[in-house]
C-alpha cells in the first residue's frame, strides 16, 4: 500500500466517523454523503472494507434493519461507539493542526507567519 493510499484511508476513516457523529447511516448513504461533499474519487467498493475494519476495531457498530417501504433488501446501519467517538475527537484535533500547517506552507512557501 502506498503512502498516499494510507493517508487517504486515515482521512476517509475520520470523515466516515464524522458522518456518524450525530446519527446512524448506512453504507450507500455514506458513499453519497462523501460524494456530495466533494470526495468524488471514493468508490462505494472502497467504503465497505473500511467499514468492516472499523467495526472489527470497535469504532462503529452495525445493525441490520429491514428496508423502509415495500420489501427492499435490509440495510446495515452504522453508528459510533464510545471508542469511535474518542478516535473522531483525536482525528479532529490532529486534522486541524495538520491542515493549518499545510495551508501555511502552500500559501506562504514556508515563510514565517
Amino acid at each position: 500500500m502506498t503512502t498516499q493510499s494510507q493517508m487517504l484511508k486515515g482521512i476517509l476513516e475520520g470523515c466516515i466517523l464524522s458522518l456518524m457523529e450525530h446519527r446512524e447511516v448506512y453504507g450507500y448513504e455514506i458513499s453519497t454523503l462523501l460524494e456530495d461533499s466533494g470526495l468524488t474519487f471514493v468508490s462505494e467498493g472502497s467504503i465497505y472494507p473500511l467499514l468492516l475494519r472499523m467495526q472489527k476495531d470497535q469504532l462503529i457498530e452495525g445493525t441490520l434493519r429491514p428496508a423502509a417501504g415495500a420489501g427492499g433488501p435490509p440495510r446495515k446501519y452504522y453508528n459510533l461507539t464510545d471508542k469511535g467517538l474518542h478516535v473522531l475527537q483525536q482525528f479532529k484535533e490532529h486534522w486541524g493542526t495538520l491542515k493549518d500547517s499545510v495551508d501555511h506552507i502552500l500559501t506562504r512557501g514556508g515563510q514565517s507567519r
